[in-house]
């Protein structure tokens, strides 16, 4: 029992565990021995979870090393060969996937939300309704905001008015002041030209010399705009400042009218007739408007696997409201930034969306779907089980054919690998040929050159 016990441990520590504990490994053989294996039974014989690789060399190895000991119990304690199980060598096609589950959504959703504290007087819209762009959703009492809109522009026509009376100022008073300086300036000269004459005095040249720089100062308190007078800037920004608060008030007025800013279908609509805009259920937006006719699903990556996504990838999604049926999607975006993935993990996940194509099926937005995202497909290959590998002490692989009983090791590497399949690639590429014989899975017991019984075909 012993060192049936040790075998196993040998296969599974290769694989990926440790050694079974004893408790364990006496249920797990119990089993195997049980004149009831193979029927369904309803009570699980382990807590411990196992991988779905370790399951598969566990349950060969055990199987073999079970055949084993009826083998030579059936010898009558004479020595005897090795029974194995074969399988045809064939090619075919492997698939490696990542299995990912995520919200199925609409590809554009928008928050329609007012923040008029007014009362909402109509809602011609109601939950599952589609809705084209710019289609009314409600209608809000616009009294007050009418009375906003009078205000504002009574305020705004004010502004303009007192500009062009200002403006109209300016302008005349420039006149008269270049008439005053055009004056004055003809007094000076008259004057001038009498005190050199001897015929006025100095004080009558000063006289009208003040006279003509005051009319010159007094033209400079005007400001000119390409050569011609205008208001003061302050009355200028008075206009665009009313301008502005009239534009808001009408933006109000016809926000009353709360209306729909894409095409798509109304999945919430929270808040109701009676009550006010800005006050909804819960401080909720008002409606939730998505588009439907394109269904996506949010996903989020490990840090450890988003380096085999790439944008472009098929993908089969599934879920229970498709009955057993899958529909095909895409990778359509990959997210530059990680983000926590919560719960305590120092681990980050990368937000990935997937396109769903078919959109005809059944889908709809808000359930939670599964995916498998097609990360490499290798086609026209040698696939073997995963159970066929063998690993050697160097860390390199093989597999075991049978040719007249006789064990013979291949060198192979591995490529492209599913959960339950592997491709192999050999070292010498005639070392293996369409329907070779190859051990489904070889234990440690088994080395090259060995001699070996094949038991019959179960199929």
């Amino acid at each position: 029992m012993k060192w049936f016990k040790k075998k196993i441990d040998e296969e599974v520590q290769t694989a990926e565990a440790g050694p079974m504990e004893d408790d364990v490994f006496e249920k797990e053989l119990e089993h195997l021995m049980s004149e009831e294996h193979g029927k369904k039974k309803k009570k699980k014989l382990f807590k411990k979870k196992w991988s779905k690789k370790k399951k598969i060399i566990v349950g060969s190895v055990a199987a073999v090393l079970f055949l084993f000991i009826a083998f030579n119990s059936a010898a009558g304690g004479k020595s005897a060969v090795m029974p194995v199980t074969v399988t045809p060598l064939k090619k075919g096609e492997v698939t490696e996937t990542l299995s990912v589950s995520g919200p199925v959504q609409g590809t554009d959703s928008v928050e329609v939300v007012s923040n008029l504290h007014a009362e909402i007087l109509d809602l011609p819209v109601k939950e599952g309704d589609k809705v084209e762009k710019g289609q009314l959703l409600a209608t809000l009492d616009d009294k007050d905001a009418k009375k906003e809109v009078d205000i504002a522009q009574n305020a705004y026509d004010l502004a303009v008015s007192t500009y062009k009376d200002k403006q109209l100022e300016a302008e005349n008073g420039y006149a008269k002041a270049k008439q005053d300086y055009e004056t004055a300036k003809a007094n000076y000269n008259r004057t001038l030209a009498l005190y050199q004459g001897g015929s006025a005095t100095q004080v009558e040249l000063e006289g009208v010399t003040n006279t003509m720089n005051d009319a010159a100062r007094e033209i400079t308190t005007y400001t000119l705009k390409d050569g011609k007078p205008v208001a003061n800037e302050s009355y200028t920004l008075q206009i665009e400042k009313e301008a502005f608060e009239l534009q808001q008030k009408k933006e109000a007025l016809e926000n009353t009218k709360v209306i729909s800013p894409i095409s798509g279908t109304v999945v919430r609509v929270n808040c109701k007739v009676g009550r006010f805009a800005d006050k909804t259920d819960d401080d909720k937006p008002m409606f939730i408007i998505n588009n439907l006719d394109v269904l996506e699903m949010k996903i989020n990556v490990s840090e450890y696997s988003i380096g085999k996504v790439k944008v472009g990838q098929p993908v089969e999604i599934g879920a229970d409201i498709l009955n057993g049926d899958t529909v095909k999607g895409e990778v359509t975006a990959i997210s530059p930034t990680g983000e926590e993935k919560g719960g305590g993990s120092t681990e980050r996940v990368i937000p990935t969306t997937i396109r769903i194509i078919d959109q005809n099926s059944k889908l709809i937005a808000g359930i939670t779907a599964k995916a498998k995202i097609e990360l490499q497909k290798a086609e026209d290959v040698w696939v073997v089980p995963i159970s066929a590998l063998i690993q050697n002490p160097d860390g390199s692989m093989a597999v075991a054919s049978v040719v007249n009983n006789t064990v013979k090791y291949i060198p192979v590497k591995t490529g492209v690998e599913s959960d339950i399949e592997v491709e192999i690639i050999p070292e010498d590429e005639s070392a293996l040929s369409e329907g070779l014989q190859l051990i489904e899975a070889p234990s440690s017991m088994i080395s090259d050159g060995m001699a070996v019984h094949v038991l019959p075909s179960q199929s």
